[in-house]
Formats: C-alpha cells, structure tokens, sequence
C-alpha cells in the first residue's frame, strides 16, 4: 500500500514541476481541426533546398 502512495507522490510532483516550466504554454485541448487550427510554414527549409537545387 505505501508504494501506491510513494508513486503517487513521484508523479504528482513530476506534473508539478512539468507544469510549472511549462507556465500557460500548456494546451490541454486535444488535436485541433478547422479555423482554430495553426500550421506554421517551414521557412528555412526552403531556402536550403532551392539553394542546394540551383548547384
């Protein structure tokens, strides 16, 4: 019984500390679909790749 407890403890303060680093960085929604949604385009990987292309 007293390693349930130990191991509940761990974990509670491993969540603690990973939301305490984290501040309100969190998204706790789930997967996002639609207009909420944010897709952020891969800008320095199309450089090198026209760059190495033009060689």
């Amino acid at each position: 019984m007293w390693k349930i407890v130990v191991g509940f403890v761990v974990f509670a303060v491993i969540m603690l500390f990973v939301i305490m680093k984290a501040g309100d960085q969190v998204d706790m929604s789930g997967e996002k679909h639609g207009v909420e949604a944010t897709h952020v385009p891969e800008s320095a990987a199309a450089p090198a790749s026209g760059a190495s292309a033009a060689q």
